[in-house]
């Protein structure tokens, strides 16, 4: 998708308040990735993409920014937590199955895709198939021979839903389930490894048409894709396109002590996720992939450490640092109102389910935010998830007595004072106790 850095913030907006400068940071190094395409093989592989530290409080959007982006432009994307991965030589998962994990993604990716391609013509196919099974079955039933009128009043009901629950029986090809070897090491299967040798075996089921052909389609289009040009593709768009998001980076870096233990092991993951930052070779089950090209975001609350903290060699593969600040109560505001999925929309359409129409007074929503600011500020500051905590004490009792029966809640000033105007002094006064 071919976007500005004004654009790419204008469809961020859609979904995350404030951090204007976290989401300037990333949408530069998103447009940089669609100028270095349009360059030339020998120029595009001097440029490297820039990495980007986000240093803020939890809750204030550092994940969201990197989803929704990744989203946006359709990228190989995972999120993994530093804490995680160990050293190498400890029992844990080394550092390299970040990139495992990018490649499978993306190779879910180009499927959905190529997928999606072959879809009607694995429709078809499968639609006939299973016109000829209702056929029989009709056969036998009624011992009617399946003549051109029969089999055309048969093919009628079936496109107009009218066989959707009727329940048939048909034959499943059953994929052996891939075996770990050790953790972390990678998966086998014995299934890849004789080929066609060992013929597939398939089984029986029981299913609904409609539950069949979900399952029939996925196998008519697995046959009609080529795996070896979906795998060459994933590892191309994984290596040019895929963005890892390293989360909890902070809990990694030394804490500024000169002791040993833990922030040994801490150094030690440091110096393992270095040369995967820096660019090298990872093998996979589906071929070799170059970490150079993949762009890189970390995040952490850096509360205890610094950013400074971190070894000097990851310090310097991460030249952009954008800092998120805590989120006040205008934004609180916004981010109950404004977002596409903002909160109180969430809440009004789950509770329309049970018959509740559910509506927030301008009011209310004024109230809702000071105590969420105000309850970050007296104890831990947990950003916008506190929207979650105050919302769901407010409502409580609406879900609660909610039963199919159609009625109109207004939460409105005084509902949100009474209901929770003793939890706010509960907070006010923690503030007071040593």
């Amino acid at each position: 998708m071919n976007l500005s850095p004004k654009q790419i913030v204008c469809e961020l907006d859609k979904y995350i308040i404030g951090q204007e400068d976290a989401k300037k940071a990333v949408a530069i190094a998103l447009r940089n990735r669609y100028r270095r395409s349009l360059l030339s093989k020998e120029e595009r592989d001097e440029i490297t993409p820039k990495n980007i530290i986000m240093k803020g409080p939890t809750g204030v959007g550092k994940t969201e920014i990197a989803r929704r982006l990744a989203k946006l432009v359709g990228a190989p994307f995972i999120k993994i937590e530093a804490t995680k991965y160990t050293e190498v030589g400890y029992v844990g998962r080394d550092v390299e199955s970040m990139i495992r994990d990018l490649v499978e993604c993306s190779v879910r990716l180009v499927k959905e895709e190529r997928f999606k391609k072959v879809n009607e013509k694995a429709s078809a196919v499968v639609d006939n198939k299973l016109i000829d099974i209702l056929c029989n079955v009709r056969k036998m039933e009624k011992g009617e021979t399946p003549a051109d009128i029969f089999r055309n009043a048969i093919e009628k009901s079936y496109k107009s839903g009218y066989f959707d629950n009727e329940v048939i029986e048909i034959d499943i090809v059953e994929n052996p389930k891939p075996m770990e070897i050790m953790p972390g090491a990678g998966e086998i299967s014995i299934g890849s490894i004789f080929g066609d040798f060992i013929p597939k075996k398939t089984k029986k089921r029981k299913l609904t048409v409609k539950e069949a052909r979900k399952i029939l389609i996925d196998e008519e289009a697995n046959k009609l894709i080529d795996n070896d040009s979906v795998n060459e593709e994933a590892i191309k768009r994984a290596e040019q396109e895929g963005i890892i998001f390293i989360d909890e980076i902070d809990k990694i870096a030394a804490k500024g002590s000169a002791g040993g233990g833990q922030d040994v092991s801490r150094e030690g993951v440091q110096r393992d996720i270095l040369p995967i930052v820096e660019g090298s070779t990872v093998m996979t089950k589906y071929g070799a992939i170059k970490t150079d090209y993949i762009l890189f975001i970390a995040a952490g609350a850096f509360h205890v450490s610094k950013v400074s903290d971190l070894i000097p060699e990851l310090q310097g593969r991460f030249p952009i640092l954008v800092e998120l600040h805590s989120l006040t109560k205008d934004d609180f505001v916004k981010i109950l109102t404004t977002p596409q999925n903002a909160i109180t929309l969430q809440y009004s359409m789950l509770l329309k389910v049970d018959g509740v129409d559910l509506k927030f007074t301008d009011e209310a929503i004024e109230v809702i935010a000071g105590i969420a600011e105000d309850m970050n500020a007296t104890s831990e500051d947990i950003g916008a998830r506190r929207l979650h905590t105050v919302i769901e004490q407010l409502l409580d009792d609406v879900s609660y007595n909610a039963d199919g029966e159609p009625k109109e809640v207004i939460i409105d000033r005084q509902y949100v004072t009474e209901k929770l105007g003793i939890e706010k002094k509960t907070k006010d006064l923690k503030k007071y106790i040593l």
